[in-house]
């Protein structure tokens, strides 16, 4: 056995050392958490929809019985809590980890907004702290058993990113952006960095890709007609799960913390695929 899992909780019980994260370099989990797909959500740039993607595909993928954590790992910016509704600060237990947050629906969510007793106060932390949070967030959080972890990543390809890549075993991304020339080309760097660090492209969502008139019901494109992205995906093999609207009604559920109560139709797609991977 290599030097990385003399530190492992699960060294003594371990069965599937070729497969070990720690074996591989990744960060061991807690002893007691056991996480079954490591989903990240990622893009090139900010405002693009992100967290909102995150936290629509783990209600879905909660409705049909999955046991599904979110990890906030956009820490300069965090927002999941706010989609939930949720305000508590963290504890420790008395093995001093982590307890997450549950949502009404059992969504287990960590973020630095439940750490921080101001949440409008600015994370001024520079990469070597961010970088340690994140790891904190993976290897010392109680959690439990889990089909799957949805990481809400920060944007571009910086020092967060990268930890996330490196430390954590993830099974794929998600790419979220706009079908505008410019956002996408700024999505084909962090595509690339996935690609340089051996991460599956899943899937591609395209967001805020048009508005439905509430009076004839017209589709109304604000970005073009997305065929940006999809050459972005055909490049690397993988395709545009889904093209989500940009809908006042969504937006303000998910704005007013009540993200549970979105519709069962949004992000079809990407919970299909979700689940296939779940799956295997």
């Amino acid at each position: 056995m290599s030097s990385a899992c003399d530190s492992c909780p699960s060294k003594n019980g371990c069965t599937s050392q070729d497969s070990c994260p720690s074996a591989l370099g990744k960060d061991p989990l807690a002893a007691g958490s056991s996480i079954k797909t490591v989903i990240g959500i990622a893009s090139g740039k900010g405002g693009v929809g992100k967290s909102f993607v995150t936290s629509v595909l783990a209600v879905q993928l909660a409705r049909k019985g999955y046991k599904v954590g979110i990890m906030d790992a956009d820490v300069t910016g965090p927002s999941i809590p706010q989609s939930f509704g949720l305000t508590e600060n963290l504890r420790a237990n008395d093995e001093q980890l982590i307890e997450p947050a549950l949502t009404s629906t059992g969504i287990k969510t960590v973020s630095v907004n439940l750490v921080l007793e101001d949440k409008e106060a600015p994370v001024i932390w520079r990469g070597p702290v961010l970088n340690s949070l994140i790891k904190q967030f993976w290897g010392q959080v109680n959690w439990g058993p889990l089909d799957v972890l949805l990481i809400d990543m920060p944007p571009g390809t910086g020092d967060v990113p990268l930890t996330v890549f490196q430390a954590i075993p993830l099974d794929g991304i998600v790419l979220v952006a706009t079908s505008q020339d410019l956002v996408s080309m700024i999505v084909n760097k962090a595509r690339n960095m996935a690609s340089m660090m051996k991460v599956p492209v899943l899937g591609m969502v395209e967001n805020m890709s048009y508005v439905k008139c509430p009076h004839c019901g017209e589709e109304i494109r604000l970005y073009g007609d997305g065929s940006s992205i999809e050459k972005s995906a055909a490049e690397i093999g993988s395709k545009v799960t889904d093209r989500m609207p940009l809908d006042p009604e969504v937006t303000k559920l998910v704005d007013s913390g009540n993200a549970e109560k979105v519709s069962d139709d949004l992000l079809a797609g990407t919970t299909e695929m979700a689940i296939g991977l779940i799956g295997k």
